[in-house]
């Protein structure tokens, strides 16, 4: 096996053990990167020679006996909306040329503290407002969408460009990509890792978290984000905890939360099989399925929208005055919608998004873990603009994608998605756990649980 091919714990174990040089994974990755680069375009910039450097010191630390954790010497990508200092956060837009970051956001300067060593930039659909990623091309299939806005960070993990990266989910953002390019991809609990340094798309939704081959990997990367920064005002204190899973994880009486609406409607057939064949083997394991609704289920794209909508105008309000013309046309058309929401309906979106909380709170005191679909279908052609589902309902592929990712974000709740095979035209599928609030180590050790009865998963055939 090839370095670019370890997983970020088998590549940890290896640095660990002397088997393995930082020096030899990171030139591994940044060969990778030139070979597969020009046919998926997921980074907006390389930083080869700083990464070399990287290395170096970091094999020079571990062989002084300074081992600092299984990040150590690891290459990572990071979403380019991830400030890290002297380094560009372009947003994969023009409005930020010339633009060079200060100081490190709160995530990278921990990915520093814990040796990590930064590969490059990745790309994201313009200022995450998007579900594409239109400038990187899907790692399984020419001519299908990467999905989005994380794209650029799930394609590099998938394709051996990157050991781990970093993603933002607003609406779906990390999972959606995640799913389509077949990796595993976690949204935290809302206000658990901290955004400081992040440049944000809605500050009342916006998550940040690992895109990774395995679940064991994210639970590694989670361990090195979480924890409290002043600096965030959602940010929390929640209580130190290790969440690597175990080895052989039991499930015994774990109650599986088996949806009986919003996330059976309008999903393709495969994407429904491989869920429900999904949470047979977790009841092999142990679990047993428990039915539950999903609450308030039609108000919560009409809220997350609500939210997301007049948060980035605002936030874009003096640039989208004065530079209107840098843009991209789909986001621009975005922003300036945006501006024409009301402080009412914001507000009366605020008061939704209260509400659906509750309700899911009581929803998920039932069970302990939901088990559904990431996105109701995989990776659709680039370029496409809507789905036809069986019934003739036509619905945008910006809404399929975020569809059944939204409840996760206007919740807060955390989320993981983790492959779950693939359809008939070879494309990956994801099924995604949600969790209650701070129960990451419950949904990591589910994730874990049922990846573990699946074969060792391959990166993609690129070339």
């Amino acid at each position: 096996m090839r370095p670019y091919e370890l997983t970020l714990a088998g590549a940890a174990t290896e640095i660990r053990e002397r088997r393995l040089s930082p020096v030899e994974l990171v030139d591994s990755v940044l060969d990778r990167i030139e070979r597969v680069e020009p046919h998926l375009g997921a980074y907006a910039a390389v930083a080869a020679e700083q990464a070399r450097e990287a290395a170096r010191e970091a094999e020079r630390e571990i062989a002084r006996g300074r081992y600092r954790g299984p990040l150590h010497g690891v290459p990572v990508g990071l979403k380019d909306l991830i400030d890290v200092a002297g380094a560009p956060t372009s947003a994969s837009s023009r409005v930020r040329d010339g633009h060079l970051a200060a100081a490190d956001s709160t995530v990278a300067a921990r990915l520093r503290a814990a040796g990590a060593v930064l590969a490059g930039k990745t790309h994201t659909h313009e200022f995450a407002y998007g579900l594409t990623t239109p400038q990187t091309g899907n790692a399984w299939g020419r001519g299908r969408v990467a999905g989005g806005s994380s794209g650029g960070s799930a394609v590099a993990v998938a394709s051996g460009a990157a050991t781990f990266a970093l993603g933002t989910d607003t609406g779906g953002s990390i999972r959606v990509p995640a799913a389509l390019n077949g990796v595993v991809g976690l949204k935290p609990t809302y206000g658990l890792v901290p955004r400081h340094g992040i440049t944000p798309l809605s500050w009342s939704l916006d998550h940040v978290g690992p895109i990774t081959r395995t679940v064991e990997d994210a639970a590694l990367v989670l361990g090195a984000l979480a924890g409290h920064d002043p600096r965030d005002p959602a940010s929390v204190a929640a209580p130190a905890t290790d969440y690597r899973p175990e080895p052989e994880p039991d499930l015994t009486g774990l109650r599986i939360g088996v949806p009986t609406d919003h996330y059976v409607d309008h999903v393709d057939a495969e994407v429904a099989a491989a869920v429900r064949s999904a949470v047979e083997q977790l009841e092999a394991l142990g679990a047993r399925p428990v039915e539950v609704g999903i609450p308030m289920a039609r108000y919560l794209l009409p809220t997350l929208w609500g939210l997301v909508a007049p948060e980035a105008s605002a936030y874009h309000a003096r640039t989208l005055r004065t530079v209107p013309e840098l843009y991209r046309a789909d986001v621009r058309v975005l922003l300036e919608a945006g501006e024409l929401i009301g402080a009412g309906d914001y507000l009366r979106a605020q008061r939704a998004r209260t509400m659906i909380r509750e309700a899911w709170a009581g929803a998920l005191s039932g069970v302990d873990v939901i088990a559904a679909p990431t996105v109701p279908t995989t990776a659709v052609r680039a370029g496409q603009e809507s789905v036809t589902w069986p019934d003739g309902t036509v619905e945008s592929v910006a809404d399929a994608y975020v569809r059944l990712c939204a409840p996760a974000n206007v919740t807060g709740v955390p989320a993981l998605s983790v492959p779950a095979g693939r359809d008939s035209a070879g494309l990956p599928i994801g099924l995604q756990l949600l969790g209650r609030p701070f129960g990451e180590r419950t949904l990591l050790r589910v994730g874990h649980a049922y990846e573990r009865t699946r074969p060792a998963r391959e990166l993609a055939p690129v070339l």
